[in-house]
Parts: C-alpha cells; sequence; structure tokens
C-alpha cells in the first residue's frame, strides 16, 4: 500500500528559527500517543553533527528506539524504528520543524508516518526543563 509523503508543516507563527545543535539534548514527549508508541515517559536523547541527527530513546510502551537522519536549518527529517514491550517492532519516517521556546529549550513539531503498518499523525517532543546548555 502506498502512502502519501510526510510533508513538512512551517513553525508556528511566534517561533524564530533555531539553529542551536541538538547534541546531547534530551527530549520528552508533551502528550501520550496511543498505546505501543512514544509517550511522555519516553525520552530522546539527540546527536548532530555535520547536518547528522541521531538518537536513542525507550521509555514507556517502548523498549529501545533509534532515529537517524539530517537536519537542513530547522527541518529534520528521519526515519525510526522501535522495539516495544509486546515484543513487536516498528518502523516510520518523520519531518520536524526545531523551535526555540521563549523559556530558550527546543521543541521538535513533528509530522510523522508509519511504515510498517498503518497510521500517521503529528506530535511535539521539548527539551526537559533544566537540561539547558
Amino acid at each position: 500500500m502506498t502512502r502519501p509523503p510526510v510533508t513538512d508543516r512551517p513553525a508556528t507563527e511566534d517561533s524564530a528559527p533555531s539553529h542551536r545543535s541538538l547534541d546531547g539534548l534530551v527530549l520528552a514527549p508533551v502528550a501520550d500517543q496511543a498505546p505501543g508508541q512514544v509517550g511522555t515517559g519516553t525520552r530522546f536523547r539527540y546527536h548532530e553533527r555535520d547536518g547528522e541527527v541521531w538518537a536513542e530513546y525507550a521509555g514507556g510502551d517502548v523498549v529501545r528506539g533509534h532515529l537517524v537522519g539530517t537536519r537542513a536549518g530547522d527541518r529534520l527529517d528521519f526515519r525510526y524504528v522501535q522495539l516495544r514491550r509486546d515484543g513487536t517492532t516498528a518502523s516510520g519516517h518523520c519531518v520536524s520543524t526545531v523551535v526555540e521556546l521563549p523559556d530558550g529549550r527546543l521543541r521538535l513539531e513533528e509530522t510523522w508516518e508509519w511504515e510498517s503498518q498503518p497510521g500517521s499523525g503529528t506530535s511535539v517532543v521539548e527539551q526537559l526543563p533544566g537540561d539547558g546548555r
């Protein structure tokens, strides 16, 4: 089954472009998704170098996950794969916009789609308070 491509969506009007590196930051979803997906208990540790981004993540219904992709300005484009607590695996594609919050933390506004199963949506992950650099 062919799915439409994920499209980038603009950052919110009150956000300014952020060129701060994601390297070493820990981010978490601001809301739970459906069971078996990332949720507020999931933590993403990001790495970034020379336009490449990658992260490890775990927590909640996710035992272990990895993402890898690229960054061009404030746009991330990556693929992800994860192992769930029920022993199943899943993979997908995500496009995110990096936004700097008024308090200086970073937020990723995400549009994602599963490639291993039906489903797509949007989500937001934010740098944890106190994880500043």
